[in-house]
C-alpha cells in the first residue's frame, strides 16, 4: 500500500556526517509515524527515530540522542535522518518503516511499510 525507498547511505569516517532520505510514494497520512530503524550484522533490528507526519513531533533511541535529527518535507513526501558525529557502532542498514496506528511506537513489528534498506559504514 505504501512503497518506501531509501538512500543515502554510504561510507563515511568516524565523527562525519551522513543524510539518509526515505521517500514515499503516494501521500503519507496525517495519522501515520515514521520511522528509522537499523540492522547490524548478527544484531536485532533497532529503532533509531520516529516522527509524527502530521504534527513533525519526534522521538529518538538514547543511543543517537544528540547525534540524529528526523524531520520530513510533507510536500516531497520524505522523511531525511541527519547523522551527524558518527560511531563505528552506527554502522547498519538503515530501513525506513510507516506504522498506521500512530502510537509512537519503538518496536518494529509494530510497524506496517518497509523499505529496503540503505547502508551505512562508519570506519574508525
Amino acid at each position: 500500500q505504501v512503497q518506501l525507498v531509501e538512500s543515502g547511505g554510504g561510507l563515511v569516517q568516524a565523527g562525519g556526517s551522513l543524510r539518509l532520505s526515505c521517500a514515499a510514494s503516494g501521500r503519507t497520512s496525517s495519522n501515520y509515524v515514521m520511522g528509522w530503524f537499523r540492522q547490524a550484522p548478527g544484531k536485532e533490528r533497532e529503532f533509531v527515530a520516529g516522527i509524527r507526519w502530521g504534527t513533525g513531533s519526534t522521538y529518538y533511541a538514547d543511543s543517537v540522542k544528540g547525534r540524529f535529527t528526523i524531520s520530513r518535507d510533507n510536500a516531497k513526501n520524505t522523511v531525511y535522518l541527519q547523522m551527524n558525529s558518527l560511531k563505528p557502532e552506527d554502522t547498519a542498514v538503515y530501513y525506513c518503516a510507516v506504522e498506521k496506528m500512530a502510537w509512537g511506537s519503538r518496536a518494529a513489528f509494530e510497524f506496517d511499510y518497509w523499505g529496503q534498506g540503505t547502508q551505512v559504514t562508519v570506519s574508525s
